[in-house]
């Protein structure tokens, strides 16, 4: 039996819209860290922010009918922005893990410092606290929350790839 193209839609709708949701569940809970739970983010916590809310930009524009073609273009791009954020999060993983250095402002290289003078360096209030992309502040089943987001959207990638495979099928067989 064939779907029809009213179910072949509605399937396809109903991805994206769970592919949105996950990336809006996971953007509520990096802010609920910070904000209620006081745990301030790191320069790569911020860049894993980004790919997510073009993933709900996505979802919300790829929401309705669309012609097929219009379809597939948003699964591409969801896929994208969730196969992006996963990916910044495996490398902020390795970088947790100490597998592959960081970036030098927010690890620990102190290389940055070169140019100050000892006075600079001594003065609080010139300095605005750094939080350290290679610690890890939180953990869960030994998992951070790095680690967590790796995984939570490489899977809503999936889910993106899937609702382009449902917009892919023909109205008619």
């Amino acid at each position: 039996m064939t779907p029809s193209p009213a179910s072949t839609d509605l399937t396809r709708r109903g991805l994206v819209a769970l592919a949105g949701a996950g990336s809006l569940a996971l953007l509520l809970g990096a802010y609920a860290f910070e904000f209620i739970g006081g745990y301030a983010p790191c320069a790569m916590c911020y860049w894993q922010r980004w790919p997510h809310l073009a993933a709900i930009a996505v979802a919300v524009l790829g929401a309705g009918a669309l012609p097929r073609v219009a379809g597939i273009a948003v699964g591409v791009a969801g896929a994208l922005a969730a196969s992006a954020t996963g990916l910044i999060g495996v490398y902020h993983s390795g970088v947790e893990r100490g597998w592959w250095p960081g970036p030098s402002s927010c690890t620990g290289d102190a290389a940055g410092l070169g140019g100050l003078s000892g006075e600079a360096l001594l003065d609080p209030a010139g300095v605005a606290p750094v939080v350290m992309c290679d610690e890890i502040p939180w953990t869960l089943l030994g998992l951070s929350m790095a680690n967590y987001n790796a995984a939570f959207s490489l899977a809503l990638a999936a889910v993106w790839i899937v609702s382009i495979r449902a917009a892919m099928r023909p109205a008619d067989r």
